[in-house]
């Protein structure tokens, strides 16, 4: 999504998981940024190629990649979905049985950001919905390469492999779309679906549309929020727990750089106006993999090698916080 623009996601107090979890954490993300840095110092990971950094091969199976639809408007082409209207009632994408893990028993909801029909449903994803603090958009149609490759295609790729990576530690994974609808959901409704679905975890996942030369990755934060229908106090702490780790493995996976441009070089925002965050009652980060408008951050974005990478990393983030 556009770092400026609106946002995506409703609410169920959770028990804090940090305690012991705090020193671990403290040194998961600067250990990460630290070898990062030791990297950088001997190879650009900018450098536009279909590999970032020094990760070590997924030993995972690689899952089917998205069905692509670029235009050269970065609007998507619609395809892939019913055809009908999406129902008021909030439902999650069917999962196939969680295998036997260390996972079982646990619920991970994935967001993939936005819908490659959203550009045909205007008026629907304009509509102004309640956030709690105020109201946004239902939804936004999203960003794109220059080439047109759309942010809503890469984030339901890289959410269909994460899908598979997290299956395979017998974790119980739902999605809020999966290119099965036309347009949506609104913001409010993706957050009732981790809500209602008492997700252990809810990761959205984005890439960002800002300027040329901003470069890098970087986790939102819920803030602390209370108002109206959003109280994001009881969340706070194990999002942030969840954030930190989904960081700190994001850096070691792919050899990506944290945002450039916010977060100052931690790779961590804290905002209190996205409903997707504001209106989770359940532990819920948003990540912006890279910036699909900076030519070298593209590069990697539309590299499938690369998003295997980045489906690990959020995965792998994702296992550490259900294990503690």
């Amino acid at each position: 999504m556009s770092y400026a623009g609106p946002d995506f996601e409703p609410p169920r107090p959770r028990r804090s998981r940090r305690g012991p979890l705090t020193v671990a954490v403290a040194a998961l993300v600067p250990g990460a940024l630290a070898g990062w840095l030791v990297w950088q110092a001997v190879g650009d990971s900018g450098d536009g190629s279909r590999e970032a950094g020094p990760s070590a091969t997924s030993s995972s199976p690689a899952v089917s990649a998205a069905p692509r639809s670029p235009t050269a408007s970065g609007k998507g082409d619609g395809k892939g979905r019913d055809g009908d209207e999406p129902s008021s009632t909030p439902t999650a994408s069917a999962s196939r049985p969680a295998a036997s893990g260390p996972l079982k028993g646990k619920v991970v909801v994935i967001d993939p950001g936005h819908n490659s029909g959203n550009f045909r449903h205007t008026s629907e994803i304009n509509r102004q919905v309640d956030i709690g603090t105020n109201h946004k958009e239902c939804d936004t149609t999203g960003t794109s390469t220059n080439a047109g490759y759309t942010e809503a295609t890469f984030t339901l790729d890289v959410a269909r492999r994460m899908r598979t990576l997290l299956q395979e530690q017998g974790a119980t994974v739902e999605f809020t779309q999966d290119g099965d609808r036309p347009w949506g959901p609104c913001v409010d409704e993706r957050a009732r679906i981790g809500n209602k679905a008492h997700a252990d975890a809810v990761v959205s996942v984005h890439a960002d549309g800002s300027a040329a030369g901003n470069r890098g990755f970087h986790v939102i934060l819920p803030g602390s929020v209370h108002a109206g229908a959003a109280d994001t106090r009881p969340i706070v702490a194990p999002s942030r727990d969840l954030g930190e780790r989904i960081a700190g493995n994001f850096v070691r996976v792919t050899g990506s750089a944290p945002s450039n441009y916010v977060g100052g070089g931690t790779g961590l925002v804290t905002r209190e106006d996205l409903g997707g965050l504001n209106l989770s009652t359940v532990p819920k980060v948003f990540i912006e993999c890279g910036n699909m408008r900076d030519s070298k951050d593209a590069a990697l974005l539309t590299s499938e090698t690369w998003r295997q990478k980045a489906a690990r990393g959020i995965s792998e983030g994702i296992v550490s916080f259900l294990r503690g």
